[in-house]
């Protein structure tokens, strides 16, 4: 049941701007035609009823371990519901970057499958393609209702109130903290720090020195330019221009702006007082240095949570608490993270794209959001999933949990919490995490952050050059 979360590496940071070039090529050919027949409309229930034998569904995924038997437990059930009538094959394509470097190839040849689960950064791209068929177009044909999922996550893969794809695996960042430490020092850990500046405060106590040496950090997290997204966000500030990417595709980032230039002298000063250790930008080094109970407070995902756990037990005990704002009088949100289905259109019969549609709409199900919330750790994308006997035992099981039920909750949907969608989001959080290790090794905070925003600024241009061609 333990989740691993997936980092956005390396290879995703050039693939975005690749992906730009095919996003002009997307209609190309027959898929041309395609599209301009319908290969983005959604068809109606009909559909089905006039398709002759079997109608089959390829279902690409990124998920593996135990997320990868949850994903086959629910792809089983939805084919024994369909027998004779729908049959889903998952197929794993290995992490989110090879997904959609997989699905890149496959827009190329015209080969795409029925149905792809795609990181959330991945958005831009999905909607440039013009490959896919919107899920607000099947929900409004079908007068289906949507109300049920979660309205902050909704709001992440929303444009203009159209949901453009279906939510599966959520996740939301949550601060971690160390119990006995906390009570050690002489904090309640009952009341966690709530911003940054408390961090700074709360991490000053909670450092413990021998002989010179480290025994005990007072905080610690990874270079992630997710946190910094989540921090930027939590001001109720907009991470790039446009609103977001929202009402136009993006032209710049501001994480160079006073918000950025914030965070990033933080990081610098905490490393610099010692009540941070600076592991990087790899997020099982900071993981490690938590587990291992060398660090009081830590920032993660929701997804780290059984796994964090499990390495606690017999040695301390886990608490969370919600991800700390940047300033006392941030008035913001959290941004969602994790990956979404999106049907394809373009090069699919209308009875392909109807299945895609009722598997999908499967998945969604509160008793598949919930099976799916206690197999994997990720948060439900239903609402209705946590009042079933089965997610409220699970919670009950785990409560650390209900931190981050509470904080998507209690976060009011806004432009900032939605996140920005940019088609070289990967490339921006590369460069992000760049200016973020060069202030933490000494460079003026606000030259490090300008030199990262301006170092991405080509790509951008590049990539919005290309999809308006």
């Amino acid at each position: 049941m333990r989740l691993v979360r997936q980092r956005r590496t390396a290879a995703a940071f050039s693939l975005l701007a690749a992906l730009a070039l095919v996003a002009t090529g997307c209609g190309s050919g027959d898929s041309d035609s395609d599209a301009k027949s319908g290969g983005q409309d959604a068809p109606g229930a009909d559909a089905l009823d006039k398709a002759t034998g079997v109608t089959k569904v390829t279902f690409w995924h990124g998920m593996k371990g135990a997320n990868g038997e949850a994903v086959d437990k629910l792809v089983k059930a939805f084919n024994a519901k369909n027998t004779g009538k729908i049959e889903v094959t998952p197929v794993y394509q290995g992490d989110y970057d090879e997904t959609i470097t997989k699905y890149k190839t496959s827009v190329q040849q015209g080969t795409t499958p029925s149905v792809v689960q795609i990181y959330d950064i991945g958005s831009r791209f999905m909607i440039d393609s013009k490959q896919t068929v919107p899920v607000q177009k099947f929900a409004d044909k079908d007068g289906y209702a949507l109300d049920s999922i979660e309205p902050n996550i909704a709001n992440y893969y929303s444009i203009d109130s159209q949901l453009n794809s279906m939510p599966f695996n959520t996740s939301m960042p949550l601060l971690y903290i160390n119990k006995e430490a906390f009570v050690k020092a002489g904090l309640d850990p009952a009341k966690p720090p709530a911003n940054l500046d408390e961090i700074m405060a709360a991490a000053k106590k909670l450092t413990v020195k021998s002989g010179g040496k480290t025994t005990q950090y007072g905080f610690n997290a990874a270079i992630y330019g997710w946190f910094l997204e989540q921090l930027i966000a939590q001001s109720g500030t907009s991470y790039c221009d446009n609103d977001n990417g929202r009402k136009d595709l993006a032209t710049k980032v501001n994480f160079a702006d006073e918000q950025g230039v914030k965070i990033a002298t933080w990081y610098q000063q905490m490393v610099k007082q010692g009540l941070m250790p600076n592991t990087g930008k790899k997020t099982d080094d900071a993981q490690a240095v938590f587990k291992s109970g060398t660090s009081a407070m830590h920032l993660e995902s929701t997804g780290s949570l059984r796994g964090y756990l499990d390495a606690a037990k017999g040695k301390f005990t886990v608490l969370t608490a919600p991800f700390p704002k940047l300033a006392a009088d941030s008035t913001g949100g959290p941004i969602i993270g994790g990956a979404s289905l999106w049907v394809d259109g373009v090069g699919h019969s209308d009875a392909e794209k109807r299945a895609s549609w009722e598997f999908v709409k499967f998945a969604s199900t509160p008793e598949q959001q919930a099976a799916w919330h206690t197999g994997t750790g990720y948060f439900p994308i239903n609402s209705k999933a946590l009042d079933l006997p089965e997610d409220k035992a699970w919670v009950a099981q785990y409560p650390q949990f209900t931190t981050a039920i509470t904080q998507l909750h209690s976060t009011k949907p806004t432009n900032a919490s939605s996140g920005c969608i940019l088609g070289v989001m990967p490339q921006s959080r590369k460069a992000s995490e760049d200016g973020l290790e060069k202030a933490v090794l000494g460079t003026d905070p606000a030259k490090a952050m300008q030199d990262a925003a301006d170092s991405i600024k080509p790509q951008i241009e590049q990539y919005n050059k290309t999809v308006k061609k």
